[in-house]
């Protein structure tokens, strides 16, 4: 018979951890702070501290006769947009263009995100997915530069024009508009798409039950449970055609808000008034997310 020796304690673990370790273990909280740290602090530092400086160089001025920047407390900067006819010009051409472009995303885009979202196979939805995306993967410029040949005096569309004694507007603005709303579509298509799948089929069976005609069901069910994603495709497309600068400078000689804040940038090396000029369209983006905030838009992100 085999003799059983007194019990022993069990050994203590020589591999402790960290002294911090039970406390990030006990804390949730401590948890998640440390792992939003690093993006926190670089969205804090680089993202809201450049607005930060932005705003405040939008008060520094110009001496007009050594071109060296004075940095002190200034309104000349905003008087100037404010009082000068040519600026309020382009900031109502900028703000014009980009509602357009808007309504006219919003316009092609909802038959083809409709079609996708309820009438489409799987199939065939797949690829009706990736062909809104493909021009995503395509470089920004290599599509402007596209389309200034296309628009140009020998381009592909005069010649298709030609036939029918058309030709390609001449208008800066006009240009300007096509090819936006070509670049921004698939921002609008996505939310849409997004946002008309999840209405549930039972809310269209009801109202077919119910005898309303196809056209009753769009506006009274479709339309105001799509209307958030109309809105979050808008914060995108208008946003974009914004501050965008690249696609006037190409394919017009028309001037916007991101044309006149580059050329004070560079040529003209005003660096107050780009800086008071670039915070219109923050000031702009600001009242329209408002706006779009109560449509609820942030829901259909």
């Amino acid at each position: 018979m085999s003799s059983v020796g007194p019990a022993t304690a069990p050994e203590k673990s020589s591999a402790r951890g960290h002294p911090l370790a039970g406390l990030f273990w006990r804390i949730r909280g401590l948890r998640v702070g440390s792992l939003l740290a690093a993006p926190l602090g670089w969205l804090g530092v680089v993202y809201l501290g450049s607005l930060v400086v932005l705003l405040i160089a939008s008060f520094w001025t110009l001496d007009e006769f050594s071109g060296l920047i004075v940095k002190g407390f200034s309104l000349d900067n905003y008087k100037t947009i404010i009082t000068e006819p040519v600026y309020r010009r382009i900031v109502l051409r900028t703000v014009s263009l980009a509602a357009l472009v808007t309504i006219t995303d919003i316009v092609l885009a909802f038959p083809i995100a409709f079609y996708m979202a309820r009438v489409a196979r799987a199939r065939t939805k797949g690829l009706l997915v990736v062909g809104v995306l493909m021009p995503l993967w395509a470089s920004y410029l290599v599509k402007v530069y596209s389309w200034r040949t296309m628009l140009s005096t020998d381009g592909v569309i005069n010649w298709l024009l030609d036939p029918f004694g058309l030709h390609v507007p001449t208008s800066g603005y006009i240009r300007v508009w096509i090819v936006m709303a070509y670049l921004w579509l698939p921002y609008m298509i996505l939310p849409l798409y997004a946002g008309l799948e999840r209405i549930p089929n039972s809310l269209l069976d009801a109202s077919g039950d119910l005898g309303a005609r196809p056209w009753r069901t769009f506006r009274q069910v479709v339309m105001p449970l799509a209307l958030p994603a109309i809105a979050a495709g808008s914060i995108f497309t208008f946003s974009l055609t914004l501050g965008d600068y690249i696609t006037p400078q190409l394919v017009s000689n028309t001037q916007f808000i991101g044309n006149v804040v580059y050329a004070n940038v560079g040529v003209a090396n005003n660096l107050p008034l780009a800086a008071a000029l670039a915070t219109v369209p923050i000031l702009i983006m600001l009242i329209y997310l408002g706006i779009v905030r109560r449509l609820g838009a942030f829901e259909a992100l």
